[in-house]
């Protein structure tokens, strides 16, 4: 899909707040309110927006620490790499999983209350799937950045 500077400029305010209306975003841009929902329902059906969420903050919900771990399988077949991804799909602890290349095949983000809680992590559910090799781990010591916000 090709983007024009106004579609450039209506992604940008939805992601910085997607609960604006569309009488105010019309107002930023300069168009008519008809003109800005034809425009966002076009972003939508061609799979550029593909959902609003609300983001939650980790400290709000004593959720703070943060883990990074590299996870090497012990074997690269399908069958390995499947069940190992539809298996972490399913922790509700792993906010992301990457397929990556390089010395390990995963990388997850973990998110937590604290030490003891990702122990229990580790120790209960991601070293029970079957197929980990070895792991990896890191911990955040301070977010520097965070954006979900993609530019064009």
């Amino acid at each position: 899909m090709t983007f024009d500077s106004i579609d450039k400029k209506l992604l940008k305010l939805l992601q910085s707040d997607s609960k604006q209306t569309n009488k105010a975003l019309a107002h930023a841009l300069g168009l008519s309110v008809t003109a800005v929902y034809e425009r966002i329902k076009k972003l939508e059906s061609n799979g550029v927006i593909n959902k609003y969420v609300a983001l939650v903050d980790k400290k709000s919900v004593d959720k703070d620490f943060v883990a990074f771990c590299n996870i090497k399988l012990i074997q690269h077949t399908q069958e390995y790499v499947v069940k190992f991804e539809r298996e972490v799909a399913k922790l509700e602890e792993v906010l992301e999983c990457y397929h990556i290349s390089g010395d390990y095949d995963y990388l997850i983000k973990v998110l937590v209350e604290d030490m003891e809680e990702f122990r229990n992590f580790m120790v209960k559910k991601l070293t029970k799937i079957d197929h980990i090799g070895s792991t990896y781990s890191m911990f955040m010591i301070n977010e520097v950045k965070h954006t979900t916000a993609i530019t064009l």
